[in-house]
């Protein structure tokens, strides 16, 4: 579909890729790896055809469509949410416009027989043709769809689009796209700004999608969920892996061995021949030899051992001050803005040494609840910190609010106090600033500086209670997995807001969701919550086919012989149905029970782990297929209704 063709890329006497070819094939699933730098949002703008190579050619087919998503936009005012979506429909609404132009003319015109008329006829019933063939008459549904499940509201959709924060006009951007049905669909980072939900709605368009995709990602969790193929960028080479990124990091590891092992075996032929050489070379009888081994070392071929990235954060949070078993209490707590009324009756204690998130979608409360509990904002009800709790909290838009004049040092020796001053350097070291990186100042600090630099303050103070919003937006997936051992092994009490399932898989085994303007507590951890979510939207999908039904067998009334027919066979449907309803809940009971096994510190000494792993995989693997079945069927029993 897409075919590179041994690219370079190279400016300012730095070269970003060199002679690198492979091909983007029909219906792809294609994840971008490297460290940040490598180039992989270059990568994505090559494809796209918005940079060119210094060297080398990009092939594409003539009437390919290319749907592009960058990390940063510009973003369109002036139009409703609706409104902005629909321009994904340019072809169609030119199209009508045209239509109704004609129609017009039709309407006014007498000269039936001349070949003006004639030739209106023929550009109008081809219009019609291709209305029908970019499903026209489905446009407002098409939009209505993908606008809920990127997380928007009805109430949403007539509201003017510089209402809304960045995150969410990233999300009518995305949603533009995927109204296009491009052949190639490319994101560069789409889950940045989504809330779980949003992520798992996304995951499950792009498992129907049928074109080709290339994304860069972050999420660990999102990236083996739709990917099938990992590129790494290295080198300025590329490393092609038939694999999602797990399996990728896997077979990074293994290649990494191979290339070491043979670098270490060449470099003994290399010192073996070298010791040849300087023996032979003083003799006249054997300098002819000694001049071969020297061209053969020439012409040798040295095995390169791939860079490995060992910059990492290195740090642990100090230990808690000591504080009283009930660190929180929260009674009756509700909060309102203007007329919207966000959430009401919230009621929970959190007690030392738990680890709690909150859940749900963008814009239910959960940032507001953390802004009350830190006395941000005023609110309803009552909310009450424990005795000798210290409270450390990290906020959403935490790095933003750095000041950009101080200098990275000053940023942390400022709020230093007691010994923790004297170990500054240290502290800043362990968050990957050293040398000169101390004395530069924040305005010049990439997103995941700034983010690491905001996590560092947390370290300056014994907090025993830690509220973290967000913490590992601009954060790499190194980063986030040394963030998530640090909590780990951190002894306070942990409540967290993040919408990665992979940060929050282990961390936290309780939720609280924040939805329809009221918090609900889950017993349970993120995957089983995701596992509930999916049944609940597959049950509303089940109601909606329902309603649709009976609405159209009032629109159109059946003969008695149809309705007998798609009777039985609604009934056949519907008992299959039942029987893989009661499979998926007999899965969920033991996936359930395996997570009890698996959150236990003392399962891991066990003999057995690896056939449980395997075990347990082949649950959710078989849960996904029932979960797939289900969907499948239900739209069998929607034709026929």
């Amino acid at each position: 579909m897409i075919s590179l063709n041994g690219i370079t890329v190279s400016f300012g006497g730095f070269t970003l890729f060199e002679n690198v070819s492979y091909l983007v094939n029909p219906r792809d699933r294609i994840g971008l790896a490297g460290k940040n730098g490598s180039g992989k949002s270059t990568m994505l703008k090559l494809l796209a055809g918005l940079q060119t190579p210094t060297s080398g050619g990009i092939g594409k087919p003539k009437n390919i469509k290319i749907a592009y998503l960058p990390q940063d936009m510009v973003h369109q005012h002036g139009r409703t949410v609706v409104e902005e979506t629909a321009t994904a429909f340019i072809e169609i609404q030119q199209l009508e416009q045209r239509q109704a132009q004609i129609t017009h003319e039709l309407e006014t015109r007498t000269d039936y027989e001349s070949d003006t008329y004639s030739n209106l006829i023929t550009e109008i019933t081809d219009i019609a043709h291709r209305l029908e063939v970019l499903g026209s008459a489905n446009m407002d549904e098409e939009i209505e769809k993908k606008l809920k499940g990127l997380g928007f509201d009805r109430s949403d959709f007539n509201r003017q689009t510089s209402e809304f924060s960045g995150g969410w006009r990233m999300r009518i951007e995305l949603a533009k796209l995927l109204l296009q049905k491009p052949d190639v669909l490319l994101l560069d980072e789409p889950t940045n700004h989504l809330d779980i939900e949003s992520m798992q709605w996304l995951e499950e368009f792009i498992e129907t999608f049928d074109g080709a995709l290339v994304l860069i990602s972050h999420d660990k969790k999102f990236l083996d969920t739709v990917t099938t193929r990992t590129i790494e960028i290295s080198n300025k080479k590329i490393y092609d892996y038939k694999t999602n990124y797990s399996h990728y990091l896997e077979l990074r590891k293994e290649r990494r061995e191979q290339q070491e092992a043979a670098a270490k075996n060449q470099q003994k032929i290399i010192n073996k021949t070298q010791i040849l050489i300087d023996k032979n070379r003083a003799k006249a009888s054997k300098a002819a030899f000694a001049q071969s081994l020297i061209k053969k070392l020439d012409k040798m071929e040295i095995v390169e051992v791939d860079e490995d990235d060992t910059a990492s954060m290195h740090f642990r949070f100090p230990s808690p001050a000591h504080c009283g078993n009930i660190v929180l209490t929260v009674e009756n707590a509700g909060k309102v803005y203007g007329p919207k009324r966000i959430f009401s009756g919230a009621n929970f204690i959190l007690e030392k040494g738990e680890r709690v998130a909150f859940v749900g979608r963008n814009g239910e409360g959960k940032t507001t609840m953390m802004k009350m509990l830190a006395g941000q904002t005023e609110y309803e009800g009552t909310l009450k910190l424990g005795h000798s709790v210290l409270m450390g909290y990290f906020e959403q838009d935490q790095a933003e609010k750095l000041d950009v004049n101080k200098t990275v040092f000053d940023t942390i020796d400022e709020l230093a106090v007691g010994e923790m001053r004297t170990r500054v350097r240290n502290l800043l070291g362990s968050f990957l600033f050293s040398g000169d990186d101390i004395d530069k100042k924040v305005k010049v600090l990439s997103g995941g500086e700034r983010g690491r630099l905001a996590l560092c303050k947390l370290l300056l103070q014994p907090y025993n209670l830690l509220m973290l919003d967000e913490p590992t937006n601009h954060l790499d997936i190194r980063s986030k997995d040394i963030l998530k051992r640090a909590l780990l092994a951190y002894e306070g009490t942990l409540l967290i807001v993040s919408h990665d399932r992979d940060f929050l898989d282990g961390l936290v085994h309780k939720l609280y969701e924040f939805r329809e303007g009221h918090v609900k507590e889950h017993l349970c951890d993120i995957n089983e919550f995701m596992r509930k979510r999916k049944l609940e939207r597959l049950n509303e999908l089940k109601s909606t086919v329902r309603e649709k039904k009976e609405e159209k067998v009032k629109a159109s009334p059946a003969t008695t012989e149809q309705k007998e027919d798609n009777g039985k066979k609604i009934k056949q449907l519907q008992s299959k149905i039942n029987k893989i309803e009661e499979d998926i809940s007999e899965l969920e009971k033991k996936i359930a029970e395996a997570d009890k096994k698996v959150n236990n510190p003392d399962f891991y000494n066990s003999s057995d782990s690896t056939a449980f792993f395997a075990e347990y995989q082949s649950l959710k693997d078989k849960l996904e297929e029932k979960f797939k079945l289900w969907e499948q069927i239900s739209a069998e029993m929607n034709v026929l209704s």
